[in-house]
């Protein structure tokens, strides 16, 4: 047989293809050849057909037929054949594939082998593919590796060490001693490995953490020697030493200082030293100094320092790097909570941003800024927003209109300013603003009594010049409706007033009700704004015919108003002017009660004020253990739930919410009656055949709080099904008391195996900030063995950004919801 084509002759001819059918049809030729000198065991080109076997397997061609022989290859005593073999395992197998425990015992003589590079090969395979079995045998090789005096050898095995820790972790201890000398190494190499390994062990065990922050001096001398060593050639990057090193220590000293004053102590001058000496005129330097401004701000640093950090922030924003700029927005929005002040500064820096071209600078700039507003520069922080939303991108509009909703109810200097600022708002951008903007909107409108007139005036003169946007146009309607005599009767004492006749006032909103660009709900406002001028302009004939032609409408809710107007002016005339009077002051309704901060563990944690105190319900251990791991972690915390109580029932009764957990070894109430044993044995029979919630008994069930952490609040009501007692109805309540929304929102449950559990659809997947309205979603719960109630949840949801996962086990339901 001829001898097979090189690998490069190989690459050129395959180079020459000028379409991929022709490219295919030589990759099929060679495979063809390649199968056929596998089937010969041809010993002498084995290393040549894997090699060009693997080219083909980086084209995108399939090369498994080639896994066993690169099982022959590492079997070799060859070197060449051994590195091709051991680089075709790395390419064509992995830890899914069984052939590749076949490779352990080669690789443990490897380990072992005279020649380091050979032991060098066997440790990169395992580093890179090595399964749990392959890294559980093989670990004690890599061990003794660790502690060789070849600094050739340490490196690699420090890092195969990283690989075996991350597939069994229970083997951390095994490397413990290896690793006390592994700092003191000279070589640069080693050196960085050693941290790679240090900073694993750190992140996957908390003993390991504590053990290891004795090495923070040791540590900060090696950081400071890199930044005092002169020019050296063999580990200089554009002019600073070994960046990739000092990279590794300071995100290592970030772990080790966290959470801990006496390390952080020890850290503090060497941060400085590097903040300030460090070049940033090359992109190295710049990745220095971030990875020193992250660890500054999640150690307890000194304040010095987190404003020092701050301003290398300030100045990436005025680096010419999109990249940089972008990081530098993101870093300071994640530190703008905790240094308010110190951000401040960079305050017109940030808004120049919001000019940039670049999209996601622009986002980052806009949330930043909205994160920055407070009550002293609300005016100027408004004005600079309102002018991004005239001229953004479609995509930034609703999530910028939201956001300056939110600051101008928060930091509002005057009611005027207030209705000023929404109302530009909806001007500009109206068809992209939240739909619970127009209730809150007419809200404010109707608790400034004395903006009345000036409002209305403006509203008018708005719809005058748009009429597209339509909630801009619901809130004018429904403000003309309202006070249409201030209108025309030209009372404004904020600015000059407009003379307008009653019968102008009319034509807009007629024009309005036949307007291809109103939206049914629009009409509806409209149609309404008409009927209430009945009682405040003197046109009633006119407003009445504009009622009767609508009494034919195909919409059906135009029609449906028009005809209960009719009745209103026919049947019921003498009752219309106390139906249509003006709306009183609305009073907001806050979802979420007092609360109080509670410190705990260095974090905050909002929990409800109790107006009673309520005796300590104890759970007993194995009750919250028997509950099925159906989310996943078994640490999750046991959440006490507050209850208000319930006043007393017709029957004089009042509701013991804690009578039925016999806190005292008191007598227990009676018994719950039994219940027909005919009751389907299925959750979800009889859905199909009626409505959810025809069939609800309203029982005396008191609400409960399941949940309340960091601005969240998950509340619980419940209710029984007439169909069946044995299934529970609880609906959630997920308010959010946090300055920005709660997007993705999910609620997950699960129950013990003696339950049956059905969740439906939520109302939303985004939480509103400030309490500005509620997600709800029904659970059904199946106890057929009128067991008590354990739930365990899981909430994930996104945050400014960043995704936020919780879990927590509910206990204390009340007993009227399971008994």
């Amino acid at each position: 047989m001829p001898a097979p084509i090189r690998l490069r002759e190989l690459i050129r001819t395959i180079r020459t293809a000028r379409t991929q059918a022709e490219e295919r049809e030589m990759i099929q030729k060679e495979c063809a050849a390649i199968r056929s000198s596998f089937r010969e065991e041809d010993n002498t080109y084995r290393c040549r057909n894997v090699a060009k076997l693997l080219y083909m397997h980086m084209l995108g061609y399939p090369a498994h037929f080639g896994q066993l022989e690169c099982l022959k290859l590492i079997a070799s005593q060859k070197f060449t054949d051994k590195r091709i073999g051991y680089l075709g395992a790395m390419l064509l197998l992995d830890e899914r594939q069984d052939v590749h425990l076949l490779m352990t015992n080669c690789i443990k003589n490897d380990l072992n082998h005279s020649t380091q590079y050979v032991q060098g090969l066997a440790l990169c395979t395992l580093g890179c593919m090595g399964s749990s079995e392959m890294c559980r045998d093989l670990a004690g090789e890599v061990e003794k590796l660790l502690k060789t005096s070849n600094s050739y050898l340490r490196k690699k095995a420090a890092l195969c060490a990283v690989h075996v820790i991350r597939k069994v972790p229970e083997l951390m201890e095994m490397f413990l001693p290896a690793t006390k000398n592994l700092l003191s190494e000279k070589n640069h190499g080693v050196l960085h490995t050693s941290v790679v390994l240090l900073t694993e062990m750190c992140e996957r065990s908390p003993d390991m953490l504590s053990h290891f922050r004795k090495l923070v001096p040791q540590l900060v001398r090696i950081l400071k020697n890199l930044i005092m060593s002169g020019y050296s050639p063999e580990h200089d990057v554009s002019g600073i030493s070994d960046p990739f090193l000092q990279v590794r220590i300071l995100r290592l000293l970030r772990i080790l200082g966290k959470s801990d004053d006496d390390s952080s102590e020890a850290m503090n001058d060497i941060l400085a030293q590097v903040a300030t000496n460090t070049e940033t005129s090359k992109n190295v330097g710049n990745a220095i100094l971030y990875e020193t401004v992250l660890t500054i701000m999640d150690i307890k640093s000194e304040s010095g320092l987190r404003v020092l950090a701050i301003n290398i922030l300030g100045r990436f924003l005025l680096n010419n790097d999109k990249n940089i700029r972008y990081v530098a927005l993101t870093s300071l929005l994640k530190t703008v909570q905790t240094d308010h002040n110190a951000v401040q500064r960079h305050r017109s820096t940030i808004v120049d941003c919001l000019k940039d071209l670049d999209v996601s600078i622009k986002r980052r700039a806009m949330e930043l800024s909205f994160a920055l507003v407070n009550g002293n520069n609300i005016r100027g922080m408004m004005k600079e927003l309102l002018y991004f939303l005239d001229s953004c991108d479609p995509e930034f509009k609703a999530d910028c209109a939201s956001g300056v909703f939110l600051a101008a109810e928060k930091y509002a200097p005057s009611k005027r300013w207030h209705i000023d600022t929404i109302m530009r708002v909806l001007t500009t951008a109206g068809s992209y603003v939240r739909d619970d903007s127009v209730p809150n909107l007419i809200q404010l409108i109707t608790n400034s009594v004395e903006m009345h007139a000036y409002t209305v005036q403006r509203l008018y003169k708005a719809l005058l010049d748009d009429i597209s946007q339509q909630p801009l146009v619901q809130v004018a309607s429904w403000c003309i409706g309202e006070y249409g005599d201030l209108l025309v009767s030209g009372q404004c004492e904020e600015e000059e007033p407009i003379q307008v006749t009653e019968d102008e006032v009319l034509d807009v909103l007629e024009g309005l009700l036949v307007s291809n660009l109103s939206t049914p709900v629009t009409r509806g406002y409209s149609l309404t704004a008409i009927m209430k001028l009945s009682t405040r302009f003197s046109s009633v004939n006119r407003i009445k015919k504009v009622v009767s032609i609508y009494g034919s409408s195909i919409d059906v809710e135009l029609q449906q108003r028009a005809v209960e107007y009719n009745a209103l002016f026919k049947k019921y005339d003498h009752m219309r002017p106390a139906l249509l009077e003006r709306m009183p002051i609305m009073e907001k309704t806050a979802t979420n009660g007092p609360t109080e901060i509670v410190q705990t563990n260095g974090e905050t944690e909002p929990s409800v004020v109790e107006t009673k105190h309520l005796p300590p319900v104890t759970q007993p251990a194995n009750q919250a253990n028997d509950l099925l791991d159906l989310l996943g972690g078994n640490d999750v915390p046991v959440i006490q739930t507050t209850m208000p109580t319930k006043p007393a029932s017709a029957g004089g009764e009042l509701l013991d919410l804690l009578g039925d957990l016999s806190l005292s070894g008191g007598p227990t109430p009676a018994p719950a009656p039994s219940v027909p044993t005919s009751q389907p044995s299925f959750l979800l029979d009889g859905l199909t055949s009626q409505p959810l919630f025809n069939d609800i008994a309203t029982a005396a069930i008191p609400p409960m709080t399941a949940y309340h952490k960091n601005g969240l609040k998950i509340d619980f009501t419940f209710e029984r099904a007439n169909p069946n007692p044995n299934v529970a109805v609880i609906t959630i309540h997920a308010s959010n008391s946090t300055e920005a929304d709660m997007t993705e929102f999910v609620f997950q449950a699960a129950v013990p195996k003696t339950f049956q559990l059905q969740l439906l659809s939520p109302s939303s997947n985004v939480v509103p900030a400030l309490n500005q309205g509620t997600v709800t979603q029904v659970i059904r719960v199946l106890n057929p063995q009128k067991q008590q109630l354990r739930m365990r949840i899981k909430l994930t949801y996104t945050l400014k950004g960043s995704p936020v996962q919780d879990l927590a086990e509910v206990n204390n339901f009340p007993p009227q919801s399971w008994q």
